[in-house]
């Protein structure tokens, strides 16, 4: 009991400084759009590197991590801890890149969180909502020639065994800026891992990079041939 409050006193208080970082960045009238997408990346990057330190959680990767930059990276989800993940892994590699999220979460108590470290918000709600998403991401990619796309093309967090039937969005994207697509699959439920956290002994994640996709339209189905060859 002692460790879970320790656990969740260290997350608040390490999301509250890393606002403060993120804001520091995201408003600074002088720094370029490239430039503050890179230092919110990089911060984000070492955000998560102290939360799994903090957790004892190590993470594995199987399959080629691409040395290219702008593509849609693809992949499962089940907690919040599916980012820091992700993140820990772009920071081995340097990404630069941002992450989809809903309108919601960034109307929620920790929006702040999502607002200023650099996510895109995506209002499923309305027409205008979508289309000024994807005139944001639009813009972001013709002013940042490296950025990556990070999405969860579930569309939502998935409690089942079983992937979620896939939205649009990830295909949609790469549609329209000719982007390729990387299937990423994370074979654990960082749900159930975060709740059990810390761990005594390292506790490893696997996460597996298929290969890059150059047609969008195949994503969901190359992705399902990733995990049916991770779970052979």
């Amino acid at each position: 009991m002692i460790k879970q409050l320790k656990k969740y006193l260290y997350m608040i208080a390490l999301g509250a400084k890393y606002i403060k970082i993120f804001k520091a960045i995201y408003t600074h009238p002088f720094i370029s759009l490239p430039q503050k997408h890179k230092k919110l990346s990089k911060e984000r990057q070492n955000y998560s590197n102290a939360v799994l330190k903090i957790l004892n959680i190590q993470v594995h990767t199987y399959g080629e991590i691409p040395k290219e930059n702008r593509l849609v990276y693809a992949i499962n989800h089940r907690s919040l801890l599916d980012i820091i993940v992700m993140e820990h892994i772009f920071s081995r590699s340097n990404k630069t890149g941002v992450w989809i999220a809903k309108q919601e979460l960034f109307d929620a108590f920790y929006g702040d969180f999502f607002k200023y470290s650099g996510c895109v918000s995506v209002d499923l709600e309305t027409k205008k909502g979508l289309v000024t998403f994807f005139k944001k991401i639009k813009y972001l990619l013709s002013r940042i020639e490296y950025l990556n796309i990070y999405i969860f093309p579930e569309g939502e967090r998935n409690k089942k065994e079983e992937l979620l039937p896939f939205q649009g969005g990830a295909v949609k994207i790469a549609k329209a800026n000719n982007m390729k697509i990387v299937p990423v699959y994370i074979d654990d439920r960082l749900e159930k891992v975060f709740q059990e956290a810390p761990f005594e002994t390292p506790h490893t994640v696997r996460v597996h990079f298929g290969e890059i996709i150059d047609n969008p339209q195949e994503l969901e189905t190359r992705y399902h041939e990733l995990v049916k060859k991770v779970h052979a």
